[in-house]
């Protein structure tokens, strides 16, 4: 049984025995047997780990996870220290250095998001090494769904930031007028200059909760 040490757990109990996600588990076994997959195992829901439901205030909606070595670990856009900064994630510090001001960190480690109430998820959890897309279709869709629903059933306001077709597919589930949803292309060097660049999502995010009664979000991210 998967334990997140928070509420979560109880969120999510009903999910976890759904033939869905056994169907999903049984195929995950066999892919971390024999395929490469990214991320490790035990890092796969870190992005709940980090950020109890009752914390959430901004949701940052990725596809499927880094599908490079070492980068992916549990967590949408960042990747562990050490490791160099993806070149999505290079565009959204461009982005927060715009909105901002801020400084652009040399490490793409964005636990200290995670740690305010900025929930980093995929709508895909899980990924073969060097196949994006790979795991699609497998039942993550539906776990995220009610994962995004539940966040979207919170009385207090929350932010969602969609950044591509797949994040802006979710908006449907998205219906609370407590919350504020900002939609852009895929920060991702593809695409980045078609509408990411100049979103100032993060100022607006800010101003939003503020106006809300809700503590902003320290984007800054520190040297390592």
């Amino acid at each position: 049984m998967i334990q997140l040490g928070n509420d979560w757990d109880t969120l999510l109990q009903d999910e976890f025995t759904k033939d869905y996600y056994l169907q999903l588990r049984e195929f995950l076994k066999v892919e971390y047997g024999n395929q490469k997959v990214y991320p490790d195992m035990y890092d796969i829901f870190n992005g709940l780990k980090y950020t109890a439901y009752k914390d959430v205030k901004v949701v940052i909606l990725g596809q499927d996870p880094y599908h490079g070595a070492n980068q992916a670990h549990g967590m949408s856009f960042s990747v562990k220290k050490g490791i160099r900064t993806p070149p999505s994630l290079v565009n959204i510090y461009k982005e927060l250095a715009d909105d901002l001001g801020l400084q652009i960190p040399n490490n793409g480690y964005l636990l200290p998001w995670a740690q305010q109430g900025v929930l980093l998820l995929n709508t895909v959890l899980t990924v073969r090494e060097g196949q994006p897309n790979s795991h699609a279709n497998r039942g993550w869709e539906q776990l995220t769904d009610t994962i995004i629903s539940l966040i979207g059933q919170k009385p207090e306001p929350v932010v969602f930031l969609l950044w591509g077709n797949n994040a802006k597919s979710k908006q449907k589930l998205l219906q609370n007028p407590n919350h504020l949803v900002l939609t852009s292309v895929h920060p991702s060097p593809l695409s980045a200059n078609r509408g990411f660049m100049g979103c100032r999502h993060f100022s607006t995010s800010n101003k939003y909760l503020e106006d809300n009664g809700v503590s902003p979000v320290s984007w800054q991210i520190s040297n390592v």
